[in-house]
């Protein structure tokens, strides 16, 4: 099992205002974050990890806040919704919420027998909180006003929507050891048996759906998690049999990474669970300050200007 594809491991965004951003996942949303850092492309942007106490795999959410971004629309090609797993019975204390936070999410739905609350970011993004079915243990972060009878737990699903399934429900299947569980309608679940969460992808075909702009409020890459480095290069070998161009190893600090793009257009990335966020910060105070890649710390005075104020 561990030679596979173990779920998802993170799934990064684009936003637009930092300190919204910031504020609506941490406060509203009730995550940790985990890590501050900056884009490795882009070092006068910061790059939040949401997630839960420690970053588990699995929980991490990423943004890359550009002020002042386009606004990107959902379509094909794209990761098009990110869903959430909380806890039975929450879903009437987040709807509450969601209503007293004037955040923008529609009536309470059910989709493969589990009861379904959709929601949108500040930015546009679409998202879902969802009781599961499964018994899910993982432990919720507690913010001040979120307790952990309510508490996020970390990922449950993501939805890829395209205009035809076949050939990244092969990647799945062939590639990740993935299963197809079961449809409904145009949608179509696949599963992982490898980890008890954060083990489904949904497939939405849409044959004519056009083409999705990805800017702001909308998912830039999904990460697939795999145990360490060599089961990393083994699936990279399976890709590139698959005729797929793939990168080299990229180390990102906190874990190490290969990216590719599957038949159907979104782009994929898997990353490793070595070594952690807890490599430059203890556990206690992760996310507290602003971590530099090893080629922008002589560069830190001129970052630290460049970035925009975070209120924390």
């Amino acid at each position: 099992m561990m030679n596979n594809i173990l779920g998802l491991h993170h799934i990064t965004a684009i936003a637009g205002d930092a300190q919204r951003n910031y504020d609506f996942y941490t406060k509203t949303l009730g995550l940790r974050l985990v890590k501050k850092t900056v884009n490795f492309d882009d070092p006068q942007t910061y790059h939040f990890y949401f997630g839960d106490e420690v970053g588990s795999p699995g929980t991490i959410l990423t943004f890359f806040p550009w002020a002042n971004v386009r606004q990107g629309h959902n379509g094909a090609g794209m990761a098009t919704e990110i869903g959430y797993s909380v806890p039975k019975g929450s879903l009437d204390f987040w709807k509450s919420r969601f209503e007293e936070h004037n955040v923008n999410h529609k009536e309470l739905s059910e989709r493969f027998g589990e009861k379904h609350l959709t929601f949108q970011d500040p930015d546009g993004l679409y998202l879902s909180l969802i009781e599961t079915k499964h018994q899910d243990d993982r432990k919720g972060y507690a913010a001040s006003d979120i307790t952990t009878d309510v508490a996020i737990k970390g990922f449950h699903t993501v939805t890829l929507t395209l205009n035809n399934i076949t050939a990244t429900a092969a990647i799945l299947t062939e590639v990740f050891g993935y299963k197809k569980i079961k449809n409904e309608g145009n949608l179509t679940r696949y599963q992982t048996d490898a980890v008890e969460n954060a083990a489904l992808v949904d497939l939405l075909e849409e044959p004519q759906a056009p083409r999705g702009l990805n800017a702001g409020g909308t998912n830039h890459h999904v990460a697939f998690r795999v145990k360490d480095e060599a089961t990393l290069m083994a699936m990279r070998e399976k890709v590139v049999a698959r005729g797929l161009h793939i990168t080299e190893k990229i180390n990102r600090d906190y874990f190490f990474s290969l990216y590719f793009r599957e038949p159907g257009g979104v782009l994929f990335e898997i990353a490793t669970d070595n070594p952690g966020f807890a490599t430059d910060e203890t556990v206690e105070n992760l996310g507290s300050s602003l971590q530099l890649p090893d080629q922008y710390k002589a560069m830190r005075d001129k970052i630290e200007k460049a970035l925009p104020e975070l209120k924390m």
